[in-house]
């Protein structure tokens, strides 16, 4: 055991955790006032019943579990944590495992957080309209049936990990360091499957939805980085030098991007606004994170801008298609995940098409990113459509034009009185 690692590991499962409650302020200042508690409550909720549904078997099925087909892990053999946590003298420690660096019991910490920003990232597409019971029963049933078998599938010698089946066939290994198909991607369009089964907010393209809180946006989107250092540089597992390196080429490639979003918005505009800046620096965080430690400090920079421009353009594409993905879910996560993934294969170092002159890398990237869409899109469209049918998601047309926060929490963010005088 090295303590400087499970130090080290400990913190970044702790700033990977403040990521949900920053995307809980991230969405929640985008929203209109009459929306902003449910859009908090929706993460509070990814935190809680994800918690307890790894605890159970989420973390079995990802991690523990006896492999079923390089799809998921079975539920029963770490089921409520049996293989990790055991009592000494009384007092509750971690199964360590031969060779590990840190306790068993750090790694559940860092992966529940991981668990918890991914299912909270789908709810910024479905603001405004949807009864958190619905949501509570969602979050139970995705982590169960989507997230935890596709960590197992890239994370755990899966189908689509770097020694999986795809990897071998094709001859080189799928690279997703921390999570732009098992975060990024499969939260995307998770939130674009479930947003065409709900359909759109009532008075969309048809009357302004603005953000009510703009500062409110912009400490989410600085938390978000924040958090991001323990996402990516945690995802090293040891504090060495490619954790170092991770942090490194993380904050070139969100600069990059919040730069690359905001000349976007000058062209087109005639302003740099708080909201672009916010933005773009999430689109740069999406991109550099399948990458994160395999990109030199110029494609990081590039990485970057391509994120910044392109899904700054890709936020328009609900109004051309008429989806409404209320807080850009699909513009931000779905197509930075997707060029991030798909970049590796031109950048990573000594293997990408343009970094090492082979196309293999740029083939198991795109095959292994395309079979993830497929899996979250299936996956999700069934959990959707049986809630849609026996619980329903939506709250009334009545209550969603009076505010969701009165009909679904019976409480207002802001209490607006006239003086006396």
């Amino acid at each position: 055991m090295d303590s400087g690692n499970a130090a080290w590991m400990l913190m970044a499962a702790a700033m990977v955790f403040l990521m949900t409650p920053a995307v809980a302020f991230f969405y929640g200042g985008m929203v209109r006032a009459k929306a902003v508690l449910n859009m908090l409550m929706m993460s509070t909720v990814a935190i809680a019943v994800t918690g307890i549904i790894w605890t159970l078997w989420g973390w079995s099925i990802s991690y523990a579990g006896k492999d079923v087909g390089g799809i998921f892990g079975d539920p029963v053999t770490g089921f409520l944590l049996k293989d990790t946590v055991t009592a000494k003298d009384g007092v509750f420690t971690s199964v360590d495992l031969k060779n590990a660096s840190y306790p068993h019991t750090i790694d559940i910490a860092f992966q529940v957080a991981f668990a918890m920003i991914c299912v909270a990232l789908i709810s910024g597409a479905l603001a405004e309209r949807i009864k958190v019971s619905t949501w509570m029963i969602f979050v139970a049933l995705w982590v169960t049936l989507d997230y935890a078998p596709m960590a197992h599938m890239v994370w755990n010698h899966g189908l689509l990990s770097a020694d999986g089946a795809i990897s071998n066939a094709i001859g080189a290994p799928a690279h997703d360091f921390a999570g732009g198909t098992v975060i990024h991607i499969n939260a995307a369009v998770a939130a674009l499957v479930i947003v065409l089964i709900i359909g759109r907010r009532i008075g969309f393209k048809k009357e302004p939805m603005r953000p009510h809180n703009v500062p409110m946006v912009m400490l989410g989107a600085f938390l978000l980085w924040f958090g991001w250092f323990g996402f990516n540089a945690g995802s090293a597992f040891a504090a060495n030098g490619t954790a170092g390196y991770s942090w490194v080429s993380t904050t070139i490639a969100a600069s990059a991007a919040t730069l690359g979003w905001l000349f976007t918005e000058k062209i087109r505009s005639g302003h740099y606004t708080a909201m672009g800046a916010a933005s773009g620096m999430i689109a740069g965080l999406v991109a550099i994170t399948p990458a994160a430690d395999v990109v030199s400090p110029l494609w990081a920079i590039v990485m970057g801008m391509v994120a910044g421009v392109v899904c700054c353009f890709a936020c328009g594409l609900k109004f051309r298609f008429n989806y409404d993905d209320s807080l850009d879910v699909v513009g931000i996560h779905g197509v930075g995940g997707v060029l991030g993934t798909l970049m590796v294969g031109l950048f990573g170092a000594g293997t990408g098409l343009l970094a090492g002159g082979d196309y293999k890398q740029l083939l198991v990237q795109f095959l292994v990113a395309l079979i993830a869409v497929i899996y979250a899109a299936v996956v999700t469209g069934i959990i959707a459509f049986v809630l849609e049918k026996a619980v329903g998601w939506r709250v009334s047309d009545k209550e969603e034009i009076a505010g969701v926060d009165q009909s679904d929490q019976g409480e207002s963010a802001y209490e607006f009185a006239l003086s006396a005088n």
